[in-house]
């Protein structure tokens, strides 16, 4: 891959400059960031540990978890560490790691979030064919299409990217290194770039939310025959996952289909904390508070430990 880049690091901007502001803003990224992980971890523990939660709704429940905690782990620990010590450099080498790694995760989770619709789909629409169409064997096949799948995306638009060159100036317009800021300060010709952008984004983002509407409202027009209390327990189910969806898809689309070149910055920088930190927050949130079997697994884990504890 050729690589005509003429700087050998980047500056990321902070969301503040004074000394306070600063601190306060990585305080509160480490307390979204560790809330994040340890929602997230409840989950894992509670689907793993627990036998009852061992069916294909719960195996993509943990496989989001997993993700989100990584996916949130790209951006977040950076981001606090530059805000404390106010060095704001980081190398072409960690930034293409770093739009890889984030490329690769927000692609998966959205296939992951398409994936959970189609469970939920099968499970109200076609219950005694559910056993058949979601067996475990289908669960891990589709898993790993979604992983290979952002992992493919990730390469082509990553290469693309570093295939520029930077000389018009090294200053990044994000708290992270995201391949929109990257094409404002190129001094190459980024149409290539930017239609590809838009190509991949409408097709992949495109089709995910065509394909999660259908299945929604093949879902809602079965539910509103049930009786009401099983109407409510089927909306409180769905409702959650269109909310996460909702934001994740009309942020990240926002910043990574608008032209470059009319964008806000700061805009742009709060736009990306909603599609790369608060669906991660938002998913054991929803998904466990909302959820009796979830909180039920837990407290079981909890007394199982406090009782071999005082033994």
């Amino acid at each position: 891959m050729a690589n005509s880049t003429m700087v050998t690091e980047f500056l990321l901007m902070g969301f503040a400059e004074m000394l306070e502001l600063r601190d306060l803003h990585a305080l509160l990224f480490l307390l979204m960031y560790l809330a994040t992980l340890l929602g997230n971890l409840i989950i894992v523990s509670a689907t793993t540990l627990d036998q009852s939660l061992h069916t294909p709704m719960y195996f993509f429940l943990r496989n989001l978890s997993i993700l989100d905690m990584c996916y949130i782990s790209v951006t977040v620990p950076n981001a606090c560490v530059n805000s404390l010590t106010d060095n704001r450099a980081i190398s072409v080498g960690v930034c293409a790691a770093q739009i890889f790694l984030v490329l690769w995760l927000a692609v998966t989770e959205l296939l992951f979030l398409t994936i959970m619709a189609r469970d939920r789909y099968v499970a109200i629409c076609q219950p005694l064919h559910y056993p058949i169409i979601m067996n475990q064997r289908i669960c891990i096949q589709m898993t790993l299409v979604s992983l290979l799948s952002g992992l493919i995306y990730a390469g082509v638009h990553t290469g693309n990217t570093f295939q520029l060159s930077f000389c018009r100036s090294n200053v990044v317009h994000q708290f992270f290194c995201d391949i929109p800021s990257l094409l404002q300060i190129s001094c190459s010709d980024t149409f290539s770039n930017e239609l590809l952008i838009l190509i991949s984004a409408m097709g992949i983002g495109g089709g995910c939310f065509i394909f999660i509407t259908m299945s929604y409202i093949c879902i809602f027009s079965t539910v509103l025959k049930f009786q009401r209390r099983e109407r409510g327990k089927a909306f409180s189910m769905c409702i959650p996952h269109i909310l996460v969806v909702s934001i994740f898809l009309s942020f990240g689309s926002y910043v990574y289909v608008s032209p470059s070149a009319s964008s806000d910055t700061i805009l742009d920088m709060i736009f990306s904390v909603f599609y790369s930190i608060v669906p991660p927050l938002l998913n054991p949130i929803i998904y466990s508070l909302r959820n009796k079997q979830v909180k039920d697994a837990v407290r079981k884990i909890v007394s199982r430990k406090f009782y071999s504890g005082k033994l």
